[in-house]
């Protein structure tokens, strides 16, 4: 059996009030004597309770604007002293010092606090905590007698605890002590990030990287089963994203579940119209524009219904009744679906019609999705064995059909409209990418081979009839006009690629011999 530890004193200082009042009532109750400072002590002595000042209690009023207001021997031997040595004891009686047996404080957000694009310098260095972090780690060493949290998420387990037995475990304040060592290392290295760079000069890349992020939970296994996996969030993320979303029905997500569903709103976001995906093994097998979500949805599966079943869904508007009607067609399988909400009928019909009821996981992101959204923050991170590659996100272009025509003819409105949203697709398929589009309808991908030639001979089947008229998009230039040849022969009438080859004059003389119109873009978009 754990250790249970007691608690009779209590020092509460937060930054985040939520959860406070009611942990405070619960402490309260078990007459728990509460300590606290400047908005903490405010916000419990206005909701009742009866709380002694800290400075009241050190006899040391706050100095320095507030910079100097817990560094006190009266607060940190009272959370250091270690109750088995008889000589810690006699000091805290000599100097009238009372043990504090609960430490319940959060720091400063200087994450949140540097993110904001208009911070000075000034106000990021008086948002780095200092006492906060002392008084937690004294606590973490001290967990043998000392519990701490840190965060109003761990209240509900906390108070759990003390109501069942007065007080914790030993096992319970040891997790609670790696959860301080951890988040003062995060902190600290978000710190020393910030003044490394602190004016975004032009060399973004820090001469050190340690990347500082949370489990959020251990998942049943990696890409295969053999394979341990967890997924992680980084602190303080912001916007529509799997960190943020709210997960409201279905199984437990996988490791590939996340894979795709990340894929599905980073392609996803892309578009302004309502539209919808479908993706499978990380590449977009269906995708389209629309006038209305259900349109969307269902030009996006029939563009190849083969492979979107057992697909991951994601759409950039509230899904409504009448897309969910068309999700729940007899003979479709959606594994997940990803939407900014989820209307009420359309839940209720999710989640009570389909065979598959019970096992589609359905998250929301509680924000709007869209071009004008935020940018992903911080740096796109890739293992390999024995380091770490760095780079920018892949962003997209405004306009990317507002390129530099390279063929005698040019697009027509109607085939740079096709041009642009066949464009946005391929930046989401695994390099060598061939996407073909009629329209704003994803009707082929080549995806993953190691020739362009072959990604555009798969792209050109899949499409089959539909590629007569149809438009093309190539995430990296032709090396050879062995690619528009074999597109102009099903049909094609326009393309698009960044160029940069040396036969570029080659590929341009292919789309005129066959009347095709080209669209230099300059950026290329491999994804490997």
């Amino acid at each position: 059996m754990n250790e249970i530890v007691p608690i009779r004193r209590a020092l509460l200082s937060v930054s985040d009030k939520r959860g406070l009042i009611d942990l405070a009532r619960v402490l309260a109750d078990r007459g728990v004597h509460l300590l606290a400072s400047g908005g903490t002590r405010t916000a419990l002595d206005e909701a009742g309770f009866a709380v002694t000042e800290v400075s009241a209690y050190t006899g040391q009023p706050e100095i320095l604007g507030g910079r100097v207001k817990t560094l006190h021997p009266k607060l940190h031997g009272g959370i250091l002293a270690r109750r088995e040595i008889p000589g810690d004891l006699a000091a805290l009686e000599a100097q009238g010092i009372e043990p504090i047996d609960l430490v319940v404080v959060n720091l400063y957000p200087f994450e949140a606090t540097v993110a904001r694009p208009d911070v000075s310098f000034e106000e990021a260095v008086e948002n780095i905590d200092i006492g906060g972090p002392s008084l937690i780690r004294g606590a973490a060493k001290n967990h043998p007698h000392v519990a701490v949290l840190t965060n109003p998420d761990q209240y509900a387990a906390f108070s759990e605890q003390f109501l069942e037995h007065g007080g914790t475990t030993l096992s319970f304040r040891r997790g609670l002590a790696l959860a301080v060592f951890e988040q003062t290392a995060s902190y600290d290295r978000a710190i020393a990030d910030y003044l490394a760079n602190p004016e975004a000069k032009p060399e973004p890349f820090p001469s050190r990287i340690a990347p500082r992020f949370e489990r959020r939970s251990v998942l049943r296994y990696g890409e295969n089963p053999h394979q341990r996996a967890a997924f992680y969030v980084e602190p303080g993320t912001t916007g529509p994203n799997l960190a943020t979303a709210k997960i409201l029905h279905g199984k437990e997500l996988s490791y590939n579940n996340l894979l795709d569903l990340d894929s599905a709103l980073r392609l996803i976001r892309l578009f302004a119209d309502p539209a919808a995906t479908i993706l499978k093994h990380n590449n977009p097998c269906g995708a389209a524009e629309a006038d209305s979500l259900a349109e969307a949805f269902e030009l996006a599966y029939e563009g190849d219904p083969v492979s979107a079943f057992g697909g991951i869904v994601g759409m950039n508007r509230p899904v409504d009744r009448a897309t969910a009607e068309r999700l729940c067609v007899p003979g479709r399988f959606i594994e997940a679906i990803v939407a900014p909400s989820f209307d009420p009928d359309a839940f209720r019909l999710l989640t009570t019609k389909p065979t598959w009821k019970n096992s589609v996981r359905l998250l929301a992101l509680e924000a709007p999705i869209g071009p004008d959204g935020p940018k992903p923050a911080g740096f796109d991170l890739r293992r390999v064995e024995g380091g770490l590659l760095v780079q920018d996100w892949d962003t997209m272009e405004d306009d990317p059909s507002s390129g530099t025509v390279a063929s005698e003819r040019s697009p027509s409105a109607a085939e740079r409209a096709s041009l642009g949203f066949a464009w946005r697709i391929c930046q989401a398929v695994k390099s060598n990418a061939i996407v073909l589009a009629s329209g704003r309808q994803l009707i082929g991908v080549g995806a993953g081979q190691m020739s362009r030639l072959d990604s555009v001979r798969i792209s050109v089947e899949k499409a089959g009839p539909r590629a007569q008229g149809a438009v093309l998009a190539s995430d990296a230039f032709f090396p050879f006009r062995d690619g528009p040849d074999v597109a102009a022969q099903a049909g094609v009438t326009a393309l698009i690629q960044p160029g940069g080859s040396k036969r570029d004059d080659e590929t341009v003389q292919a789309c005129n011999e066959h009347g095709m119109a080209m669209i230099l873009t300059g950026r290329r978009h491999f994804r490997h």
